[in-house]
Order: C-alpha cells, then structure tokens, then sequence
C-alpha cells in the first residue's frame, strides 16, 4: 500500500483560498486514482474531487464544481486540492485516499473505493 501525507490546511476567511497536498511514498504512485474527501463533526466522510491515475479525468462533488480543482504531479507523487472561494460550510478535515486503478474519476466516489488513507488535514473556514 501507498503511504499518505496531507498538508496545507489552516484557517482562512469565507471568500479565501488554499491548496491542500498529498505526498504519496513509493515508485508505483502514477497507478493509483487519487482522491480528495472531507469529514465535519458529527458527519459522514464525504467525497469532495477525484482524478484518474493519468491525470485525464476528474470528478467533483456538486458541491464544490466550480471552486476546488484537483491535480496531479506524477514525478512529484503528489496530488493537490486547490480550494477557492471558501465557505464556512468547507469547514472539514480533509484526507487524501488513494486505490491502484485505472478506472474513471468518476468511477472513484466511495470511501468503499479507496483503500489507503491518510491521516487527514485540518481547514476552517471563519465567516
């Protein structure tokens, strides 16, 4: 299994910005679809964007269409979040999932697809 580590959380006024990071380990990274979920207290982990192994297809939550854009860097192991124009409801912690495959982003939804995790990334969003 991959190894996980997020980080670029924090705490941003509604309206700001953030890129979160997920550095992967190992040499096989560019065969896993990376995903991006998020879980607020007292709620069910979420699915927030997702991309393919390749880069070609992303996915996103309705959501957050239009303001987070997932990304990938193959030779870095790393995938990223670019969040903007926050809203308070963005208010989670944010993990990074990974699962070797070459389905579809859209394909890759549940926290059920996913089987490496990591140990998530604080963001609030004050209003």
């Amino acid at each position: 299994q991959v190894q996980l580590v997020e980080s670029g959380g924090g705490l941003v006024q509604a309206g700001g910005s953030l890129r979160l990071s997920c550095a992967a380990s190992g040499r096989t990274f560019s065969t896993y679809a990376m995903g991006w979920f998020r879980q607020a207290p007292g709620k069910e982990r979420e699915f927030v964007a997702a991309i393919s192994w390749s880069g070609g297809s992303t996915y996103y939550a309705d959501s957050v269409k239009g303001r987070f854009t997932i990304s990938r860097d193959n030779a870095k192991n790393t995938v990223y979040l670019g969040m903007n124009s926050l809203k308070p409801e963005d208010t989670a912690v944010y993990y990074c999932a990974a699962e070797r495959s070459r389905a579809a982003a859209a394909s890759m939804t549940s926290t059920t697809d996913f089987h490496s995790w990591g140990q998530g990334t604080q963001v609030t969003v004050s209003s």
